[in-house]
């Protein structure tokens, strides 16, 4: 049976990492493919390199041609230009959804079957334009926002407590932006709710870190952005559709009524599997939790008419 393929659009720091964790992971084949000549190749190159150490038989190929890329099964989308220091997500609007539209166009060209998993930010509306671009069905296209949000809220909350990582369980719904929604109500460690572990304000004060975590990371960084939690975070979402695990994330999903929302890529718990977002699930939450899943929503549409 031939492995699955995966392409990254991309040849960054994500797009490269989110390669070495399919690989490592032995999920599929990749094919990393950049406009940038040789960027690609040297990096796939230098990533098979470490097949007989790390002992994995996955593939790797760097190419600029997207022929290269045909009959994948699921494709990441990380092009486009990163975050510098006093930059919003939203300041990257106008050229990334320019790069992302062509990109998706094209990739639908040559893997018409595949999941798309759109990395580039600001987050939501490029899924969107992806979505648009690609005449894909809206659950064949996803954004990984959720994934790594909950990641960072989880790795401060275990951090604090000095507890595993693994323990800690949360999601995060809405724009993946200054406006998105940790849920601490739905914040466990080892099963026990972290209200009963830990007291308002240092939760609150993980929430806030959580917000201004990409931030945080670019700051220290200057000339860059995130790339190992995100390239993680993509492959958890990547790994759900390749083996049809059926996990409950939280991705940027579609919304066609749910939450109150239609006509919109938003920050949802879903169950993703072989079909992408095969179900967005809908969770009762408190008046406070609604306002600012409404703000948050109100801020991607915002967004979203500066490129309709």
């Amino acid at each position: 049976m031939p492995r699955k393929k995966v392409t990254v659009v991309g040849a960054g720091n994500v797009g490269a990492t989110c390669a070495h964790w399919v690989v490592a992971k032995e999920l599929a084949d990749v094919v990393l493919i950049d406009v940038v000549e040789g960027v690609p190749q040297g990096k796939a190159l230098d990533l098979m390199e470490a097949a007989p150490v790390e002992g994995f038989d996955c593939l790797v190929t760097g190419t600029n041609d997207y022929q290269d890329t045909a009959g994948s099964d699921v494709v990441v989308i990380t092009a486009g230009i990163a975050r510098k220091p006093g930059m919003s997500r939203d300041d990257l609007l106008a050229t990334n959804n320019r790069i992302v539209g062509d990109v998706a166009a094209r990739v639908a060209q040559f893997s018409p079957d595949a999941v798309l998993i759109v990395v580039s930010n600001p987050l939501d509306v490029m899924t969107y334009t992806a979505w648009k671009k690609s005449g894909f069905p809206a659950n064949r296209v996803m954004g990984m926002s959720g994934v790594l949000d909950a990641g960072r809220f989880r790795t401060f909350v275990a951090l604090e407590l000095g507890v595993s990582f693994e323990d800690v369980s949360t999601f995060v719904m809405g724009g993946h932006g200054d406006d998105m929604v940790p849920l601490v109500r739905y914040t466990y460690a080892g099963g026990i709710p972290v209200t009963q572990l830990l007291p308002a304000d240092r939760i609150e004060a993980m929430v806030s870190r959580t917000r201004q975590g990409g931030a945080e990371i670019v700051n220290y960084l200057k000339t860059a952005s995130a790339f190992y939690a995100p390239g993680a975070s993509v492959i958890q979402m990547a790994e759900a559709v390749l083996k049809d695990k059926k996990r409950i994330l939280p991705v940027a999903a579609y919304l066609n009524g749910e939450y109150g929302e239609k006509d919109l890529y938003l920050g949802v718990p879903a169950i993703i599997g072989a079909g992408g977002v095969e179900k967005v699930i809908e969770i009762d939450l408190t008046a406070a939790e609604k306002d600012m899943l409404t703000k948050s929503a109100a801020s991607v549409r915002k967004l979203l008419t500066q490129v309709s």
